[in-house]
């Protein structure tokens, strides 16, 4: 794969086919990037394991400025934000490296987590939270791990109005070695639609994610891995928690639109790629010769599917990114050092 250089890269930011009938293609839009690949290298590595000493010991929690056993913690049944869905997270990602744990895009999680909190006049200090994390990453002893830390509406009483009222801070972490890259994944376009950005922010505020609950139970109910949110226009959107790429022609292009989270591993794999990013139709989509879901939690994950549409069975430029990927969030690669934050 020809990747970018990086600082070049930095500077700009942000096919098997089924018998089914599909759509005349459009022609193939200027500026989509272009990828070289040489040799490949295999999707699926070795996974360095978490230390020995992590398994069978309690779980511990970071809350309001220190550590607890996370099963002597609970909410109590006034809290506002379990009424009314009053909270901002984030999911982060630590990894198992040559040189111990490492946490990636810690700084630009938080930083997102920063405007959610701003938004709903939640304080929230940067350096605090990113102290907590590692805390509590080295407190459990974990080398890969899932990282979740929520602010949130404490007790106060029922209403709408969270004007001083309580907030609270945790950090909880779990040991993971789920790797959803290989795992093809068949998706179906939900009859909701995405919040609009114009009514609800796309940050990872609590109660927003209703949404892509109603979305991800629905074509659950049908069989299908995955929801696929679609406007009123013909436009994709995204998954339930999850950005959308497609490969054309060797070219790869990033599903743009207002009302999608502007996800991390998103910016990650534009960087690294050189993918043009720009709205996408779901015409030009199912005409695509790969497509792939990517997000914190999943990585890099190739579609398998979309309602019947099949996609190229051995997804392989979906499978040189992915590998790219895990080289940089293992620190394996000359972009780890400015995206890895050691625990």
């Amino acid at each position: 794969m020809q990747l970018n250089d990086g600082q070049a890269a930095e500077s700009r930011g942000e096919g098997a086919r089924s018998d089914q009938s599909t759509p005349p293609r459009p022609a193939r839009p200027t500026g989509t990037a272009d990828v070289r690949s040489p040799a490949r290298e295999p999707m699926v590595r070795e996974r360095a394991a978490s230390p020995p000493a992590a398994q069978g010991r309690e779980s511990r929690l970071w809350f309001d400025g220190e550590l607890h056993d996370a099963t002597k913690l609970q909410a109590t049944l006034g809290t506002h934000a379990l009424h009314y869905g009053s909270g901002v997270f984030e999911g982060i990602r630590a990894y198992a490296t040559r040189d111990g744990a490492a946490v990636f895009r810690l700084p630009e999680h938080l930083e997102r987590m920063r405007k959610g909190c701003e938004l709903l006049g939640m304080d929230f200090d940067v350096a605090e939270a990113t102290a907590a994390v590692l805390q509590t990453l080295r407190a459990n002893r974990l080398g890969d791990a899932y990282i979740r830390p929520l602010a949130w509406y404490g007790d106060g009483g029922f209403g709408l109005d969270v004007t001083g009222r309580s907030h609270h801070l945790m950090v909880a972490t779990s040991a993971t070695n789920l790797h959803l890259n290989g795992n093809r994944t068949r998706v179906s376009v939900s009859q909701w639609r995405r919040n609009p950005a114009s009514s609800l922010p796309p940050l990872k505020l609590c109660g927003g994610y209703v949404n892509s609950i109603l979305a991800k139970r629905e074509v659950r109910l049908r069989g299908y891995d995955e929801a696929m949110f679609v406007d009123d226009d013909g436009y994709a959107v995204e998954c339930t928690g999850a950005n959308l790429f497609l490969v054309r022609d060797g070219g790869i292009t990033a599903v743009e639109h207002r009302d999608a989270l502007p996800g991390i591993t998103r910016d990650t794999l534009v960087r690294i790629t050189g993918a043009d990013s720009r709205p996408v139709s779901m015409e030009e989509l199912l005409d695509a010769d790969e497509v792939f879901a990517c997000g914190t939690a999943a990585e890099v994950a190739p579609i398998a599917e979309i309602d019947g549409r099949r996609f190229d069975a051995n997804s392989p430029l979906t499978r040189e990114i992915a590998a790219v990927y895990a080289a940089t969030v293992r620190g394996e690669s000359s972009w780890s050092g400015r995206w890895l934050t050691k625990a």
